[in-house]
């Protein structure tokens, strides 16, 4: 029997995403220290359309409690999940490597150093994720501008190299900006670690970026494919390799540097969500990309879910949730990935 082509198996696979998606997203609204009925959230929903009124017999508080606290949270730990794995996929498809991740261009060292000198020189925590989003875009320009002085002769390799430059000497100086105020440590710490215990303004501020980070992506689902294969053949088929790899870096840190700045720094999501959409329908970006999608949103609504009831009433950071996870899946990546080119 012939085995379904990629673009035949997409349809089935998104419709099977999109009610995990779901599922996951109910169980965020109606799970936690306070328990949400199914039914009256859904009903109460009903109730905010036009035209539509119905009794969903849900408390003022608990009303206050879904739309206030509990909604904006699931869905900026949606978007903010979506982000990371998208953009991760990105990037492996650039750097054809499977380990390659959202922070691998200095995303994470530049946000983390910039929300750092916020919080501790000026103190003013609702400039922190607008710092962390321009120290974001600024690491990753840095070492695009590192990695091109060497040529066109550099690539993929030059890129990451340039990467870990730079990754290298902003840790330091955050490092170094740290010790100059200890008694700031925890705050400095709590960013670091991740969260996404916002409200809806945060959701309003990463929901520009956000849209148009995933329509170049998913729309570059095609070229990635036909790069695959190297740069030399992509550019006989007619395509403009170093053109694509551009728009695709810019869009993925675009999204990465989104999520930075209204979640912290949380790890593994870009690494672990992509792998396991290739092993469950394929390779082809086409299906990769929006996979990841909404793989990454389920995947961090559920962690974040784990965050928020293991300990409850007290409360664990999201990065430490999707390290207890990603970190074994990722030492069975290492030790399923023979060959790692770059």
């Amino acid at each position: 029997m012939a085995t379904a082509s990629p673009a035949r198996a997409r349809p089935a696979a998104l419709v099977v995403a999109l009610v995990v998606l779901a599922i996951c997203l109910l169980a965020g609204l109606t799970i936690g220290a306070v328990g949400i009925p199914a039914k009256g959230m859904l009903l109460e929903l009903l109730d905010r359309l036009p035209f539509v009124s119905v009794s969903s017999g849900l408390s003022p508080v608990e009303k206050g409690l879904l739309f206030e606290l509990r909604m904006p949270r699931v869905v900026l730990a949606a978007v903010v999940g979506g982000l990371l794995a998208m953009s991760g996929a990105g990037y492996q498809g650039v750097f054809r490597n499977p380990l390659a991740d959202p922070y691998l261009l200095g995303a994470a060292a530049g946000a983390g150093f910039t929300a750092t000198l916020m919080i501790v020189l000026v103190q003013v925590e609702g400039l922190v994720p607008i710092a962390a989003f321009g120290g974001a875009i600024g690491g990753v320009l840095l070492a695009y501008a590192l990695g091109s002085t060497a040529g066109r002769g550099g690539g993929t390799a030059t890129l990451v190299l340039a990467g870990v430059a730079v990754s290298s000497f902003l840790a330091a100086l955050q490092a170094f900006v740290q010790q100059i105020r200890v008694e700031q440590l925890q705050k400095i710490y709590s960013w670091i670690l991740g969260g996404v215990a916002g409200d809806w303004s945060q959701v309003r501020l990463v929901a520009p970026y956000a849209l148009v980070s995933a329509v170049v992506l998913l729309a570059h689902g095609r070229l990635l494919d036909v790069m695959s294969v190297g740069d030399d053949e992509a550019v006989g088929l007619g395509v403009d390799a170093a053109r694509v790899r551009l728009v695709v870096l810019c869009a993925a840190s675009l999204a990465t540097a989104s999520a930075v700045a209204v979640s912290g720094l949380i790890g593994f999501v870009g690494v672990v969500v992509p792998h396991a959409v290739r092993r469950l329908a394929g390779g082809s970006y086409r299906v990769v990309l929006p996979l990841s999608l909404l793989g990454g949103a389920a995947f961090m609504v559920l962690a974040d879910l784990l965050a928020r009831t293991m300990l409850a009433p007290a409360e664990l950071p999201i990065g430490v949730v999707t390290a207890f996870v990603g970190a074994p899946f990722f030492v069975g990546i290492l030790r399923a990935t023979r060959t790692v080119s770059v």
